[in-house]
C-alpha cells in the first residue's frame, strides 16, 4: 500500500494555505537599480506638467508640499516615451528634465545574466507580468553569444490553430513508470532547485517552499538537511541525499513525495559541495549534525556507489523507507550522460535530472563552472534521443537544469527534449540578487538572500519573498502559454522534442 509508515503519519501537520494570486511586490529598496535616471535641474518651476504627462508614475510630488521628491527611476521607460506623446523631457516648459542611462545599469550583471534580464526578472517578480515592449528590456535571452542565447523559435506568421489561454495545459507528470507509486503531476513544467540551509537563508528556503505550494509544484531542500519549519510544506518538498549525507535521516526521507540522489552538479562536477566555515553557524551545524565553524566538504562521488547495481541498492533503500516516494537522480553532464541516464532507468529511478555547466551560484569555482560539464542544450538532446532509441523515453521524466533563466529558456529546453526544468538562480534574482558572486563568503549576500548572517537574513520578509516568487511564476506561465499559442500547441507535452520548431542563429537550417 502506497502510504507513509504509521509513525510518520502521526507527525504530519495541515499544509499551510498559500494563494496563487498576483499582488504588487515592489522592491525592498527605496532606490532600486534602474535602467534610466531622471535628472531635474534647478530650472524646474514645479508646474506639474511632468506629473500630468507621465503615465508610469515616475514623478512624485510630496502630499501637501510643492516640491518634488526623488523620482521613481525604475518605472521610467526612457526615450521610448517619445513615441507615445508622454515624454516629459520634451514637454517640460523649462527643459528642466533629462533622462540618462544609469551607470549602475552598465555595471550590472554579466554575459549570461545581462542587466536587461535581471531588471526584467525584477519587474516580473514585482508585477506578475512580463515587461511590456515599452521598457525595451531584452529578457528573452542574455548576451553570452552561445547556448540558449543562440536559439530562437520559428514562429509561423499565423498560428496553425487558434487557442485560448485556458485551453493550454502546462502540467507535466513526474512518474511515468506506472509502478504503483503516486502519479504526481505539477501545474507548471518547472520546480525549484536544491538550495541548502547554510548556502541560503531560511527565509529564502521558506519563500521557495511557499511558492511551490501556491503553484502546485516542488522545491528542493538541497544537501544541508531538512528544516523543521518546512513541515507544513512537506507535500511539495524534495529532499536531497548527497554524498556528504549532511542531515540525512530516515525520518526526513519519510516526510516527502520525492527523494533526490545528487551524484554531481553541473557547476562543479567532480568536486562535491562545499560550505565555508564562516557560514557554518550554530543553526547550520545543528541541522547538518557537524561541528560549529568548520568548513564542510562533500566527497565525490558516493563512496558506496561505483556501478548501476550500487545505485539500485540506494534506490531500493529509499523505496523501502518511504513507500510512496518517487526517486530522482541528479547527475552532471559528462560525455556519457546518455549512458548514465539509461542506467538510472534500469536502477529504478523515476526522474533523471541532468545539470549542465551553466548552473550554480557565486559559490561554485569559475574554473569548474566554465570548463568541465557539457552545456545543457547539448546534453538534453543527447539524453532524449538515446532514451528514445532504447525504447524507454516515455517511461522516464527528463528534467534539465543549469542556466535556465526565463520562460523562453524553459520552452527551448522542452523543445530540445526535456519534459521540464529545474530553476535556481532565477528565483534568487527575483528576490533581489544582483549577481555579485559573494554567495560563498562569510556574511555572504548583502541583500540577505544567500547568507546565514542573522542581521542580513532579517532584511527580507517571508511574505514579500513568497509573493515575489508567486508573481515570477505567474509571468513565466503567461509567457510560456503565449509561446505555445503562437506555435499552435495545446500543451507543453506537445512541445517536447520539437527541434523542428527551433533555429540556431549561426545556421540557416534546422539545428537537428
Amino acid at each position: 500500500m502506497n502510504t507513509l509508515p504509521e509513525n510518520t503519519l502521526k507527525t504530519r501537520v495541515p499544509q499551510e494555505e498559500v494563494e496563487r494570486v498576483v499582488k504588487p511586490a515592489p522592491s525592498r529598496y527605496r532606490n532600486e537599480i534602474a535602467k534610466y535616471i531622471v535628472h531635474r535641474s534647478l530650472d524646474c518651476e514645479r508646474c506639474g506638467k511632468c506629473l500630468e504627462v507621465c503615465t508610469h508614475g515616475v514623478h512624485v510630488r510630496k502630499p501637501g508640499f510643492e516640491y518634488f521628491g526623488e523620482p521613481n527611476h525604475h518605472l521610467c521607460i526612457g526615450p521610448a516615451c517619445a513615441k507615445n506623446g508622454h515624454y516629459c523631457v520634451a514637454q517640460c516648459p523649462k527643459q528642466a528634465l533629462q533622462i540618462r542611462e544609469n551607470p549602475m545599469y552598465r555595471a550590472l550583471g554579466d554575459c549570461r545574466w545581462s542587466a536587461d534580464l535581471i531588471l526584467a526578472t525584477w519587474k516580473m517578480a514585482e508585477t506578475g507580468e512580463a515587461p511590456s515592449d515599452e521598457y525595451d528590456f531584452n529578457y528573452e535571452c542574455g548576451d553570452s553569444g552561445g547556448g540558449f542565447d543562440k536559439l530562437r523559435f520559428k514562429f509561423p506568421k499565423q498560428p496553425p490553430i487558434k487557442l485560448d489561454a485556458d485551453q493550454i495545459d502546462t502540467s507535466i507528470s513526474l512518474n511515468k513508470r506506472k509502478d504503483g507509486r503516486p502519479e504526481i503531476k505539477i501545474d507548471v513544467p518547472w520546480y525549484g532547485g536544491g538550495m541548502s540551509f547554510g548556502s541560503v537563508s531560511n527565509v529564502t528556503q521558506l519563500s521557495k517552499a511557499r511558492a511551490a505550494v501556491a503553484w502546485n509544484t516542488f522545491t528542493c531542500t538541497g544537501e544541508g538537511g531538512y528544516m523543521e519549519r518546512m513541515r507544513p510544506y512537506d507535500d511539495h518538498m524534495i529532499t536531497q541525499v548527497a554524498t556528504g549525507l549532511f542531515g540525512v535521516r530516515e525520518e526526513t526521507i519519510q516526510r516527502v513525495p520525492i527523494v533526490e540522489f545528487k551524484y554531481a552538479q553541473g557547476a562543479k562536477p567532480g568536486l562535491g559541495g562545499h560550505l565555508l566555515g564562516d557560514k557554518n553557524t550554530p543553526a547550520v551545524a545543528r541541522m547538518r549534525e557537524t561541528v560549529l565553524g568548520i568548513s564542510l566538504f562533500s566527497p565525490f562521488p558516493f563512496h558506496s556507489v561505483y556501478s548501476i547495481e550500487d545505485h539500485m541498492k540506494h534506490i531500493d533503500w529509499v523505496k523501502h523507507v518511504n513507500r510512496r516516494a518517487l526517486i530522482s537522480t541528479k547527475v552532471s553532464t559528462p560525455t556519457d550522460v546518455d549512458m548514465v541516464a539509461v542506467g538510472s532507468y534500469s536502477a529504478g529511478t523515476h526522474i533523471v535530472h541532468i545539470d549542465g555547466g551553466y548552473g550554480g551560484t557565486g559559490a561554485a569555482p569559475d574554473i569548474a563552472k566554465k570548463n568541465i560539464a557539457m552545456p545543457i542544450e547539448y546534453a538534453i538532446g543527447k539524453v532524449h534521443n538515446f532514451l528514445t532509441d532504447e525504447g524507454v523515453r516515455d517511461k522516464m521524466t527528463l528534467i534539465a537544469s543549469g542556466g535556465i533563466r526565463s520562460a523562453h529558456d524553459i520552452a527551448k529546453a522542452i523543445a530540445l527534449g526535456a519534459d521540464g526544468v529545474v530553476v535556481g538562480t532565477a528565483e534568487l534574482v527575483a528576490l533581489g540578487c544582483v549577481r555579485c558572486s559573494l554567495c560563498a563568503s562569510g556574511r555572504g549576500c548583502p541583500r540577505g538572500i544567500a547568507t546565514t548572517d542573522p542581521e542580513l537574513c532579517g532584511k527580507m520578509d517571508l511574505d514579500w519573498g513568497t509573493q515575489r516568487l508567486v508573481n515570477l511564476y505567474s509571468a513565466w506561465r503567461k509567457t510560456l502559454v503565449g509561446i505555445l499559442q503562437r506555435l499552435g500547441l495545446r500543451s507543453v507535452a506537445e512541445l517536447r522534442g520539437r527541434t523542428d520548431l527551433l533555429m540556431h542563429l549561426d545556421y540557416t537550417n534546422d539545428i537537428r
